[in-house]
This record gives C-alpha cells, sequence and structure tokens, in this order.
C-alpha cells in the first residue's frame, strides 16, 4: 500500500515509516505495498505493515482506526486512495467507517470532502451524499461536479436544475464538462426557460466552442418540442458531428413528423456524415412510434444493406412497435427472426413479447419466452417477470403466474397489482384478497391502483356490494384518496353486467362530486350502449365528449362511430368520421361495417377505395366488411375477385368470417350449388355459422334439400344451441321427410323447446317498454290492438307468395297471438302520434323476426313516413320508404 511517512510520536526518537508519495488525484490503490520499519518497530506498525501486504480494506482501515488515538497522521491523497477502493468495493458500511477517520488527515481540505461526497453518491446514499455537501465550509467546481453528477447518475432531473442555480449564486461557473450534465437534465424535465440561459451563458462565457455543450442545448430544444430553435442551433453551426444530426432527427421523430426526420437522414449521408446505429435506431423507433411499422421494417432492411447489423436495439424497436400497435403476431414472428439472427433479446425484448402473448393469450409462445428468458439468465428480471404474471393470468394460468410471482426477490408495485389481477382474473376472489391483506404487511404497500385492481375484479365476478364496499373504504381505512380510474372501475363494471343506467348513474355523481370524467370512462360505458334502445343515452355521452374535448382522441372517437352504427343512426357515425384529422385502421373498419350493416353498401365500397388512396393498408377485418358490401350489392364476381386478392396481393390468410361472407355472397344471388361447393371445399372446417347462411340463402331461395343439409351439419355441431333448435325443428318438419322423424323425436326427447317466446323492447319517454308476443300492453291496449287490425288487413291485400320456405322461429300468430315486435311499433308510433313529422322507431327483439312482421314493417315504413329500426339475433333492419337494409336476406 502507497502511504506517506506516518509519524507516531512517541518519548524517544521517533521511527519513520517510508512510503512513497503520490502525485495529483490516486489511482486504485494496490493490493500489496511495503512499508519500511525500524529494526525494532512498534506491535501497532507491525500490524500496519501486514495487513498492508495482503491489501485488504477493511483491515487496512481497522488498523488506521486502531492507530486513530496516537496522533497518526495521513495525507489527503492516501485518504482519498482508500475512499476511491471504497467505491470500487461498492461498500457504504467501510466508507463511512473511513469518514469517521477524517480527522487522521494531515490538512484536511476541499477534495477530500468531494471524494467523500462522490463515494457515498456512488456507493448509493445520496442522502449521506448531500449531508457532507451542505456541512462543507467551502465548495470548488469539483464539489458542485460530485453532487450535481450524483443527482444525474440518480435521474434526479429537477434536483440538478435547482443545484445548478445554487451553484450560480455561489459564484461559481460549469464548465464544458459539467453543463451538458446539467443540460441533460433539462432536457429531461423540458426546462425550456433554463436551457435558454445556459445557451446565453455558454456563449458569453466561452465554452459554445465545445461540441458536447452546442449538441447538448440542441438536445434540450428538440425534447422541448422547439425544433425552430433547435434548427438555428444546428444551421449554426459549421462542423456538425453525428450527435448534431441524431439529436436533431430524434426531435423530428419524437413530434411524428417522420418525413422530415427521413429527409434530414439523407442530407445527413450527403454532407458525408456516416449514419450511426443510433442514427437508425431513432428513425426507426419513430416510426413504430407513429404506428408506421412496415416502414420501420423496410428502413431495418435498408440498414443491413448499408453494412450495419440491427442491434438488440433495433430488433427490440420494432417488436416492441408491432406489439403496441395490434399487430401482435408479427411481433412474434420478428422476435423469431431475431433470435435466428443471433441477437440476444434484452429484458424489455422478452417483456413486449410477452405482452404480445397475453394480447394473444398465447400459452406455448409465452411458455417459450419464458424458457428464452431463463436460458439467457433473465429469469429473475422484474421487467420479464411482471409481464410473466400479467401473460399467465391472462391465459387463465394462475399456478403459474403465482410460481413466478413468488420467485420474483425483490417484489415492485406492478408486482403485487399484477398477481392480484390474475387471481381475479381466474375467478380466485378470496386468494386475491387474502394476497391484498399480505401485501398490507410487505414492504410494499397498496397504492391507490391497487385497490382499484380490488374494486374492478370484484366488479368483474359479479360481486359488486363488495366492490363498492371497497370504493369507500379505500378513502376511509386505506387513507387512498379516489381518483377516476376508482369511478371507472365502477362505471365499467355495471356497463359490463349489462347494467348501463346504473353505470350512467354513476357517471353522473362522479360529475357531482367534482370527479371530471376522462377518455377512458367514455371507452367504459360506450359499448354498453351499442344497441338501438339507447340512442338517447349515446347522445348524452356525446355531449360529454364535446364539452371534455375528447372528440379529438382517436379511440373515442372511433367509439362513437360504432355505437351511433350500431344504435341505428349512420348519419352521427358519418359526422364523427368525417371531422376526424388522423384516422386509424379502426376508424375505417368502423365506418365501412356501420354502412354496411344499416343497408349502404355502394357507399361502403366507395370508402373503401378512399381508405387505399390514403396510403393505409386494409387488414382481415377491413375485407369482411368489403365482402359483405359485394354481398349486399349483388355483385358477385367482384367480391369472388377481392377474396382471391386477399392472400394474393395483401399476404393475409382468410379466416373463418371471410368464408362465411362468401358463402353469403353466392347465397344472396341465389347460386346455392356453388354456396355448398365453396363449403366443401375450404381448407377450414365449416362451423354453424357457416352452416346458418346457407339455410338463410335457402329459406329465400325455396331449396329444401340443400335447407335439409344445412340443418343436419347445425344439428350435428350444436345440438344443445337453445337459439338454433327451433330453426332446426322447424326446417325438418317444413321438409316432412320420414328419415328424419328419429331425429325430431330425439330432438323432443333431449327436451328441446318447440317455440320461442317473442319479446321486443322500445324506449318511448326515456322509459324502455317490454312486449310479449300475444300480450299487447296494458295502455292503449284497445287503440294498439285496433291499429294493428288495420294495419293487417291492410297488408294482407298486398301478400304474395315469393316462393321461399317458410323457416319460423315462433308460431304463427293465429296460434301464439300477436308478434312481439308489432305491438312494440305500433305502440311507439301511437305514443308519437303528432309529436313527430317523421319518427324513428326503435326495437330490439329477442328472435328473428318472422316473413310476416318483416313484410307488415317495410308497410309501415311507407304508410307513415317513418324509418324503423329492428335488431333481431340474424341482423339489424332498416326499414325506410318500404325497403330494408337487409334485402329480405336474413
Amino acid at each position: 500500500m502507497n502511504m506517506e511517512t506516518l509519524i507516531i510520536p512517541c518519548k524517544s526518537r521517533p521511527p519513520a515509516v517510508s512510503l512513497s508519495p503520490r502525485q495529483g488525484r490516486p489511482p486504485e490503490l494496490p493490493s500489496r505495498s511495503a512499508v519500511t520499519l525500524p529494526r525494532k518497530p512498534s506491535p501497532l506498525l507491525a500490524r500496519l505493515n501486514y495487513i498492508s501486504r495482503k491489501g485488504h480494506l477493511a483491515e487496512v482501515i481497522e488498523a488506521l482506526d486502531s492507530l486513530s488515538g496516537t496522533g497518526l497522521k495521513i495525507s489527503t491523497d492516501t485518504y482519498t486512495d482508500l475512499l476511491d477502493r471504497c467505491i470500487d468495493e461498492n461498500s457504504l458500511h467501510l466508507g463511512r467507517r473511513l469518514h469517521s477517520l477524517i480527522s487522521l488527515v494531515e490538512v484536511p481540505d476541499p477534495f477530500a470532502e468531494t471524494k467523500l461526497v462522490s463515494m457515498y453518491a456512488k456507493c448509493g446514499s445520496l442522502s449521506e451524499a448531500r449531508e457532507v455537501f451542505d456541512g462543507m465550509r467551502e465548495r470548488n467546481l469539483f464539489t458542485w461536479s460530485a453532487m450535481i453528477g450524483a443527482f444525474s447518475r440518480d435521474g434526479r432531473s429537477r434536483e440538478v436544475v435547482e443545484m445548478f442555480y445554487s451553484m450560480m449564486r455561489d459564484g461559481v461557473f460549469p464548465d464544458a464538462f459539467l453543463l451538458p450534465k446539467i443540460l441533460q437534465a433539462c432536457g429531461h424535465c423540458e426546462d425550456l426557460e433554463t436551457g435558454k440561459l445556459i445557451h446565453s451563458l455558454a456563449i458569453r462565457g466561452g465554452i459554445w466552442g465545445s461540441s458536447r455543450v452546442r449538441n447538448s442545448i440542441l438536445t434540450v430544444y428538440t425534447k422541448c418540442g422547439k425544433l425552430s430553435s433547435a434548427r438555428r442551433v444546428f444551421e449554426s453551426v459549421e462542423e456538425r458531428d453525428v450527435v448534431s444530426w441524431n439529436s436533431l432527427i430524434s426531435g423530428y421523430t419524437q413530434k411524428g413528423k417522420n418525413s422530415e426526420a427521413y429527409r434530414l437522414f439523407n442530407a445527413m449521408r450527403a454532407e458525408g456524415t456516416q449514419p450511426s446505429p443510433v442514427t437508425w435506431n431513432v428513425l426507426i423507433a419513430g416510426h413504430c412510434q407513429s404506428g408506421n411499422c412496415d416502414a420501420a421494417v423496410e428502413l431495418m432492411m435498408e440498414m443491413e444493406a448499408a453494412g450495419l447489423l440491427p442491434d438488440v436495439f433495433t430488433w427490440t424497436s420494432v417488436i416492441s412497435g408491432f406489439a403496441q400497435n395490434g399487430r401482435q403476431l408479427r411481433a412474434l414472428d420478428l422476435f423469431r427472426e431475431m433470435v435466428l439472427a443471433g441477437v440476444k433479446p434484452n429484458g424489455v425484448t422478452l417483456a413486449s413479447v410477452i405482452s404480445a402473448c397475453a394480447s394473444l393469450q398465447a400459452l406455448n409462445k409465452g411458455q417459450e419466452a419464458h424458457t428464452v428468458a431463463v436460458k439467457i439468465g433473465l429469469g429473475d428480471n422484474l421487467l420479464v417477470g411482471n409481464s410473466l404474471i400479467d401473460m399467465y393470468s391472462k391465459c387463465e394460468e394462475a399456478e403459474s403466474a403465482s410460481r413466478v410471482f413468488n420467485a420474483i426477490g425483490e417484489k415492485d408495485i406492478y408486482s403485487w397489482n399484477s398477481m392480484i389481477g390474475g387471481y381475479f382474473q381466474a375467478g380466485y376472489c378470496g386468494k386475491a384478497h387474502e394476497l391484498f391483506l399480505e401485501m398490507q404487511k410487505s414492504d410494499v404497500s397498496p397504492n391507490v391502483i391497487t385497490w382499484n385492481v380490488m374494486i374492478s375484479g370484484y366488479m368483474q365476478n359479479g360481486d359488486e356490494d363488495q366492490a363498492i364496499n371497497l370504493f369507500h373504504k379505500m378513502e376511509e381505512e386505506g387513507k387512498m384518496c379516489r381518483d377516476t380510474a376508482s369511478w371507472n372501475s365502477i362505471i365499467a363494471g355495471y356497463a359490463q353486467n349489462g347494467q348501463k343506467d346504473r353505470a350512467l348513474g354513476v357517471l353522473r355523481q362522479m360529475q357531482s362530486f367534482g370527479e371530471f370524467p376522462n377518455w377512458v370512462t367514455i371507452l367504459s360505458i360506450l359499448p354498453s350502449c351499442s344497441n338501438l334502445i339507447s340512442f338517447k343515452k349515446v347522445k348524452e355521452i356525446h355531449a360529454c365528449v364535446l364539452r371534455r374535448g375528447f372528440h379529438s382522441v382517436l379511440p373515442v372517437a372511433n367509439s362513437l362511430i360504432d355505437t351511433y352504427a350500431k344504435s341505428g343512426d349512420i348519419d352521427y357515425s358519418r359526422r364523427v368520421f368525417d371531422v376526424i384529422s388522423r384516422r386509424d385502421i379502426i376508424t375505417w373498419n368502423s365506418m365501412l361495417s356501420g354502412l354496411v350493416s344499416l343497408g349502404s353498401p355502394h357507399a361502403a365500397i366507395d370508402l373503401f377505395n378512399q381508405m387505399r388512396e390514403s396510403g393505409l393498408k386494409p387488414n382481415r377485418g377491413t375485407f369482411v366488411s368489403l365482402l359483405n358490401a359485394y354481398g349486399r350489392a349483388g355483385e358477385v364476381a367482384e367480391g369472388i375477385e377481392v377474396f382471391s386478392s386477399i392472400m394474393k396481393d395483401y399476404l393475409i390468410v382468410p379466416a373463418l368470417e371471410h368464408y362465411l361472407a362468401i358463402v353469403d355472397l353466392y347465397g344472396r344471388a341465389g347460386r346455392l350449388e356453388e354456396a355448398l361447393d365453396f363449403i366443401e371445399q375450404m381448407p377450414v372446417e365449416p362451423d354453424s355459422s357457416i352452416w346458418l347462411a346457407l339455410l338463410t340463402a335457402c329459406r329465400v331461395h325455396g331449396n329444401a334439400s340443400f335447407a335439409l343439409l344445412a340443418a343436419e351439419h347445425l344439428l350435428e355441431l350444436e345440438p344443445g344451441n337453445a337459439s338454433l333448435q327451433p330453426t332446426i325443428v322447424n326446417t325438418f318438419a317444413l321438409c316432412g321427410k320420414s328419415e328424419h322423424a328419429q331425429k325430431l323425436k330425439k330432438l323432443e326427447k333431449d327436451g328441446v323447446p318447440k317455440k320461442i317466446m317473442g319479446q321486443s323492447w322500445t324506449e318511448v319517454g326515456n322509459t324502455v317498454h317490454t312486449f310479449i308476443s300475444g300480450s299487447p300492453s296494458k295502455s292503449h291496449s284497445e287503440q294498439l290492438l285496433s291499429w294493428i287490425r288495420d294495419i293487417k288487413q291492410k297488408v294482407g291485400a298486398l301478400e304474395s307468395s315469393d316462393g321461399g320456405l317458410c323457416i319460423k322461429e315462433e308460431e304463427n300468430e293465429e296460434i301464439s297471438g300477436i308478434h312481439s315486435e308489432k305491438l312494440a311499433i305500433g305502440f311507439a308510433l301511437i305514443s308519437s302520434h303528432g309529436t313527430e313529422t317523421h319518427p324513428r322507431v326503435r326495437v330490439v327483439k329477442n328472435s328473428r323476426m318472422c316473413m310476416d312482421c318483416h313484410t307488415t314493417a317495410k308497410y309501415i315504413s311507407t304508410l307513415h313516413g317513418c324509418e324503423i329500426y329492428l335488431n333481431d339475433t340474424r341482423c339489424l333492419h332498416h326499414f325506410k320508404e318500404g325497403r330494408c337494409s337487409c334485402g329480405d336476406h336474413w
């Protein structure tokens, strides 16, 4: 150990301990050093000589401690040398002991205290570092640099900025090495004013010539979104390096201006500055963040062509981008490519992959990712572990999630919350509550998210009383202020449980308490209003959206488009669609689907062409709506051509819903043999929806043999489906084939209902009225019955046979009485008499409406000049001017 002469006072001539002096700042202590001793050394010095040769830091400090009472003095160099050793060994304990021995330093100076500040900060005790710093009598530039550097490493940007101002008040000006750290903090906390001040000081202080300072100022402007200021700084520099280009390019990508970022990228190369991997990664990440993941992949390929192999950050950006933009399967494919390319994933990569598996509920792939994590030593990584808990929970593997949870050494709040949520997901409310109680006793206290998870979990599992109880307790017992998410948990729970009136009631109560709903609140409640008798509630929520300024939030606008369409008002959907400045694939798909369902197939086809012109690529859902549009428009050849292009031009593997659309396409056109051939040649096994589509076409076009075949397949696939059984039974009975008598007897033996009790609902005067077949409403019953008899006589004179098969789900009115939809329509029109010029009637029915009721509704729409929206179990009918949006095919 290199130490100076240790002076040990004694009565005789003092013995000299000769150590080589150190110059400047001492490097790391060597493991062995020699101490020259006199012929008869004292026992203490002999001990010091021994431990010096061994080089054990703890024993050296212990020896110095034992010598402290003898008047021993050491130099600043020796003392700071030992502090460096404490930093190297990350030993806060030994550093504290050495701090207690600072009196051994011959002449205490700021350098020793500065090193103490650095030791505490680097060994993880920022509070003790600050305590030493505050107690210093003299603070120079090195002292301030040590303290600011400590705050900077700990990510405490706001404290760094505050210390900069304190430093200036002390009359100490930062140098070109310290300023970039302060500027970095300004960028992180978006403190533009301080950044501008430092910019001015750098120019006046003569350190503007430092490239690190210039680039740091440039970064502050870009992170604060001041691209014009950043551009001026950038263009004022004659010799721009790769860091300068990267900062400016990054600023444009953060603003979503990827085209300008790419233009700068090309200008960079034209100027002769070669892009670094960071440059490529910034561009790729920017495209992923804006949702243009395909362009990011193209950039990655361009990067490889330029001779730079994509690194783990490149792959992770692209994988995360696809996973976060709803393209989880593509994210998993890219992860497989990454592994095959020999690039080792990091924790963020695996967390993104595992999250993609969670969204897809792809347990097998999630387990594979778990295996990879263990193999590369990330099995105990907190980020990976938390993602695994979430994935296993969503795949209803609560035991696997619990094993991962128990294996995590130092759990954070996310670990606990994910596991509690996982138990609720699996329906284990008791275990979730036990873990919640255990958490309260642990080092990690429940936060507001924990309470919200508990409330939401109980609501999802139908225990509304316990959820409400916790909602009240979180402030009283948990000392936790309820936030918007707390209210959202209750609102979403009621909405998901089909209690939209209670959900709206809580929304109103929430506002009365001064808690404003956010866009998540709106998204929680809107889907529950996606039916015809909730139209007024949709308009009420839309008014709230406009008041709160959420109309520009894309998910909210998309949900409004979809909800208005399902509520029977495509005009409102179109209005919302037209004012959206930035549309995504969900926006277009929602509008397309609404147009098709409400009988505007040609408008849907035109909209699809507009979508293609906008440059957005269609997805699976887009093609389902487009194929249905061609089916309703009767354009069979065009529909078949589109179906062929799905795989050939768009590389999309058709799913069952695409095949269903083609069966419906053929069926509507009466090309039943082609429909059956198509079903038999399908590469996927047809399900009940396929055979039901064929049966519907057979009913409309009067093909009994094909209808019988479809009914047999339906019986085989879903023998216990109560909603299908009346149709199947009616088909067998209608065909009257003796060979099917046994099947009919089996159905009767199994207790299949022979008829369904028709039930319809309509809203009049903010009240939902229920009607049951054969039972007219008590109010206006005579007037209503008279009105229906009159309509029936008029329709009867117009009826003609259309050659179809009369396959019914309800008994004839002669047997069961007046069908419920006629009662609902009649009641709504009588109630609105004189109050509306062109009334709109909205009815929901629990079974397929019969041909007679369908014909009657068309006639009423002409007679009364009204519009009737009726949603039965097959489709949404829009009756207007004697026509129906279904094209008489339902």
